[in-house]
């Protein structure tokens, strides 16, 4: 009883504190997007594009360009069919394979609908790096948060050691932020629409793993979390009810 207690416990935590985050960063997504609709972040756009435009270089302009096709529809859209391939015949893991495919399908989706919501033009207009449509949030800092965040998350719930995750984090989360920067830097999108972007994937990411994590944690338990979750509570209330009886 006390181990199933702990658990639920943990259960509970992830799904509070997963829940704050998402509030917090929908919030954060709220509040810039105002900004970009008043118009109030020009100056802010204009510091940081100038700052990459001064650092210019043709050899960067290479590898910037090879950074940015890592978060390019045609390259996540290839690596996702391999990641569902390996969930479902390696792993087995037919719940990891749903989500997996809801996250990443979901993005695209929600992406859409917020671009088409707010219609911000672009800085400049290339189809050679995909800067086409509205920009605001960013697809491919959005889509690259999403993807190579799921990916840790697998990471993480793997055997792995504890070495090949923090490098797995380190890795993951730079190639994340140069993907980002390269939009910046190839001229595709503004700043606040790359910061946009990986807020509204943050959000998206969090609630589509706090969903995976709860009907995973439904499927290996016989208990429902939230019949679970009540007789925490009561047992709780019970002991916290005869500890004040005993005073």
């Amino acid at each position: 009883m006390e181990v199933e207690n702990k658990k639920v416990g943990f259960l509970a935590i992830i799904l509070t504190i997963g829940l704050g985050i998402a509030g917090l960063f929908i919030w954060l997504f709220s509040e810039l997007a105002e900004e970009v609709l008043e118009n109030e972040l020009r100056k802010f756009d204009n510091r940081i594009i100038d700052f990459f435009e001064s650092i210019k270089t043709p050899t960067l302009d290479g590898i910037y360009f090879l950074i940015t096709e890592m978060g390019s529809v045609w390259f996540l859209t290839s690596l996702s069919v391999l990641v569902v391939l390996w969930l479902w015949f390696k792993v087995k893991d037919k719940w990891g394979v749903f989500f997996f495919i809801i996250a990443m399908g979901g993005n695209g989706a929600l992406n859409w609908i917020l671009k088409q919501v707010y219609e911000r033009g672009r800085p400049s207009i290339n189809e050679a790096i995909d800067a086409i449509g509205f920009s605001f949030p960013s697809g491919h800092s959005m889509g690259s948060l999403v993807f190579y965040g799921f990916i840790f998350y697998l990471v993480v719930r793997s055997a792995q050691k504890k070495s090949m995750k923090i490098m797995a984090f380190i890795f993951l989360g730079t190639l994340i932020l140069l993907i980002g920067m390269s939009r910046i830097y190839l001229g595709a999108h503004f700043p606040s629409d790359v910061i946009a972007g990986f807020l509204a994937g943050t959000v998206w990411l969090i609630l589509c793993l706090l969903a995976l994590e709860w009907i995973q944690w439904q499927s290996h338990n016989q208990v429902p979390p939230v019949r679970a979750l009540r007789k925490l509570l009561i047992s709780n209330y019970k002991s916290l009810k005869q500890k004040h009886e005993r005073r």
